[in-house]
């Protein structure tokens, strides 16, 4: 079975792009000179994002089918883009962090069946883009908090 998806992107003036699925908004921009100020996150931090989402959803999902007393977990995705056109992302780390109490092993199954068959971002971009992904037990005190919406 498949399902369409579509998004709308509309300039914005200079690099910024206004992008909507039609229900949210995400404006994205583009430093044309270093260190300029920008307006929003640029579409290769949004991939990234995209990747982290959809990999901790996926991560969380199965530890929770699995019973497991998962009560924080985050996940920190890193890219390293090529200088040089077509500046792509050539090496991408997740690294996730859990609250202690999930079995190890657990969160390595989970880590294994996101990679390999339900998070569909790290299925896409894992056959042109090197991914490594780790995971670290912590308590919960050491987690960061969530940032504000």
């Amino acid at each position: 079975m498949k399902a369409e998806l579509s998004v709308r992107a509309v300039h914005q003036g200079g690099m910024r792009v206004l992008a909507t699925d039609g229900q949210f908004e995400v404006l994205m921009d583009y430093p044309i000179q270093e260190n300029e100020s920008i307006l929003g996150p640029t579409p290769l931090t949004m991939l990234l994002a995209s990747l982290a989402a959809c990999s901790l959803n996926s991560v969380a999902m199965i530890l929770k089918k699995m019973q497991q007393p998962l009560l924080g977990l985050e996940v920190k995705a890193r890219g390293v883009r090529k200088t040089e056109h077509p500046t792509l992302l050539t090496d991408i780390s997740l690294e996730f962090t859990v609250k202690s109490g999930v079995d190890p092993a657990a969160v390595a199954h989970a880590m294994k069946l996101s990679k390999e068959r339900l998070c569909p971002v790290w299925n896409m971009l894992k056959s042109s883009t090197a991914i490594k992904a780790e995971f670290h037990l912590r308590p919960k005190e050491e987690l960061e908090p969530a940032p504000a919406h």
